[in-house]
This record gives C-alpha cells, structure tokens and sequence, in this order.
C-alpha cells in the first residue's frame, strides 16, 4: 500500500512533468526486489506480525546486526485550557539491519553506472570511473542490506536512564513515543546512544527540544538548499550516487543567519526515500543548522520506487508530515522554504489556509539552473499565485539568490 500511495496522490503536474522527462521508462529499468525477505530467519519473519507485542523478539545481536536511530525533535503537549508545562515528549524511530548483509551490489553498480554512462566514458579514465562505482556501491547498500524483524535495542539517556525501543515489525522500524523528565533549554540537542554504544550506524541520534512557542523552519532539501537536479531522472541518479552533496551557492550563510535572528527548531522536510538518511545526515551536519530530518517511507531492499518517491504524491506527503509537526507545536511561529522543481508551493499553501497564522513566512526558490525546468511553467507568476490564493502577498516571496532574502529575515526580528 504504502508504495501505491505516491501514484494514488500525484498531480496533474507531476504526471506531465514525470511523462515528459521519461520517468516511468527510467523507473521501469531500476532494479527491483534487490534484496530478498528469505533471507530473513522465518521466526523473526512469523513473529514480527504480532509488533510491539512479540514476545520472540530478541536483542539487536552486535556481531551480526545494526540499527539506525534516526533524530527527532522533543516537544511539550499543548492544551486548549490552561495547565503547567507538561514533560517532554518525542517519537522514537529505529530501523534493524543484517550489517552488510547485501554483499554482491555489482550488478546493481553496473546497472546505475550504464545508466550514467561511465562505462562508455573513456575521456573519464578507468580510475574516475572506478572510484565512482565504489561510490555508487557505498551509497547503494542501504537499499540492498537485508531488514531484520523482531528486534529490540536499548537506549541510554545522559542521566543514565535507560529506555528500550522496538521490537521492529514486519518492516523492522519501531515507532515509540517516549516522556523524559529532563529539562533542556528551547533549541538545545541531547546526544543519545545505543546500550552497548555504537550500534548506530548514523552514529548516537540527537533529541531536539522545543518549546511550545518560539520560531521554527521547516525546509525542503532537493533543489532547495542541495543541488539535486530533480526534474531530471539521470540527475537525480548522479547527484545521489556519484556526486559529492553540494549545497546551494548561498544558502548554508542564509540559513546561519536565520538561525542567528530567529533561533528556531529546524525540520528538514524531504520526499527523499528514508535510505537516504546516511547519506543526507553528514551532508546536512556540516553545511545546515542542526535539525530533525523527515524522509519518505521507503520500502527497503527494493530501488524501483526511488525516482517516483521523489516526484510523485509529495504534495499530499508533505501536507499531511505538516499537520503532523502542527500537533506538537500548533504555537510555533513558521517559516517555510522550499523550491519550485516539486510541490512546494502548493503544500505549503494548503497548510497555510488550513491553519492560518501558523505560518508566518515563505520563502520559494525560483530553479533556474537545470535544464529541464525551461520550457515549463513552474517558474510563472501565475503557478505561484495559483498555488498561494487566499494567502497574503506578504507571506510568500520567491528568490533567485539567497542575498535577496535578508532584508525579509531581518524584518521577522521581534515579530
């Protein structure tokens, strides 16, 4: 179901966009079901139906197994009467992996890198193109590591308290919302690790507090503030497989000052797949003011619905990730920045008339610098005017180049 969703929610604009730059035919050549479910002990397999109430479920083995804990953002529940502060709360996610159990990526390698044309590249030279099929096979094994079900792993809190999360499901993620007396100012990170450390392949996750009120952003990442050359299929697969991340001329020293004039809670919002975590965490780290990272549910050891994850539904996914953030903090001040290669506008104009005020500011990258965009209409007045009716002029802006920008950040001083 879940990898029906994205057709089921694609607009009519994504349909032309998908149709005219041959992503169903690129789609259709990825590999497909690149790992395998048998691999997978049929007990854990059986078992993990029954959830988070497996009694079979065992420990995450170090030897063999690994686990992905992903960062969240920890907020205080608000009330419509009045009450003293509630403890803090947040959602804990972790996926389970047979460590490098998806040994074989070769095939899947040659395949990418046929599609990229490296092979036939000689100018490039058999080194360059060496190097970037070890690349390739690097970031590919997140798709190809076999999941494991019916999995548990500890967690220790700086005070020392100890929670367990999990067991995993069928598709070996836990979700688990968790209450924490400790008391941490708005903005600040808290580093926890795995019981024993250093199970985490992404390393110890970061709990993000958030107090009810306050500014927060909630920014897309493809074509918004990292180059991805989304409306192009071959682009998305080099600036994902091949190419160093590279961020967007200008925006990294955009986004420090916001970070300077609002201090706000940060969500990285992206149709991304969640396969992606690894690859876009360290990027995001080094260039980006700390934040959560919301990704697309993914369907592990399998690559055919990459490019779709993408582009198709992300609307309707990102409308309904928005309510969610809405729930814990509806007293948030926000600012919204997106780009105009997806649905960003038009998401971020339904959750503006769905819960007016809430979102203060908009900012929309008008992408100019890939190909494919020309020719469309996703850089018109008219897109944008459509895609924002009922909102005030003021609240939305698009850009060219992030200079343009300051003055308006500025003016969110105080406010």
């Amino acid at each position: 179901m879940e990898q029906a969703r994205p057709k089921m929610e694609e607009t009519r604009q994504e349909c032309e966009t998908r149709s005219k730059e041959g992503f169903p035919e690129a789609e259709a050549t990825l590999p497909k079901h690149i790992g395998s479910r048998l691999n997978i002990p049929a007990l854990d397999n059986v078992s993990s139906l029954l959830g988070s109430r497996n009694p079979l479920a065992q420990a995450v083995d170090p030897a063999k197994e690994c686990v992905w804990l992903l960062d969240n953002t920890a907020y205080r529940p608000v009330h419509i009467y009045h009450h003293t502060p509630q403890p803090f709360q947040a959602e804990f996610i972790a996926a389970y992996f047979v460590h490098n159990s998806g040994k074989d990526v070769s095939k899947w390698v040659g395949e990418i890198a046929d599609k990229l044309g490296l092979r036939g590249d000689a100018q490039q030279g058999k080194a360059s193109n060496a190097a970037a099929e070890q690349t390739i096979a690097k970031r590919l094994q997140p798709f190809v590591d076999t999941i494991q079900p019916a999995r548990w792993v500890d967690i220790k809190f700086p005070n020392g308290d100890i929670q367990r999360l999990g067991p995993g499901g069928k598709d070996a993620i836990s979700h688990q919302v968790l209450s924490t007396q400790l008391t941490h100012r708005d903005s600040e990170s808290l580093s926890i690790d795995t019981v024993p450390p250093g199970l985490s392949i992404p390393g110890p996750m970061l709990t993000h507090f958030a107090e009810p009120e306050g500014w927060m952003v909630i920014s897309d990442i493809d074509d918004s503030i990292k180059i991805t050359m989304t409306p192009s299929p071959v682009g998305i697969l080099q600036t994902t497989f091949v190419d160093n991340p590279t961020p967007i001329a200008g925006m990294p020293a955009l986004y420090s000052t916001i970070n300077t004039t609002l201090s706000p809670v940060w969500f990285y919002l992206s149709a991304s797949p969640y396969n992606l975590y690894t690859f876009l965490r360290p990027f995001l780290h080094a260039n980006y003011p700390p934040g959560t990272i919301v990704l697309r549910d993914a369907s592990w050891m399998d690559l055919s619905g990459f490019l779709a994850s993408l582009t198709q539904g992300t609307e309707a996914y990102k409308s309904e990730r928005m309510e969610r953030f809405h729930r814990w903090l509806p007293r948030r001040k926000v600012l919204c920045v997106g780009d105009s290669t997806q649905s960003d506008p038009e998401a971020y104009g339904d959750v503006y008339r769905l819960w007016p005020g809430w979102v203060r500011k908009v900012f929309i990258r008008k992408v100019t610098d890939v190909s494919e965009m020309k020719g469309t209409d996703k850089n018109d007045d008219s897109r944008f005017e459509k895609a924002f009716r009922d909102v005030p002029r003021d609240v939305w802006q698009t850009f060219e180049d992030p200079k343009e920008l300051y003055q308006a950040v500025e003016a969110l001083r105080g406010t």
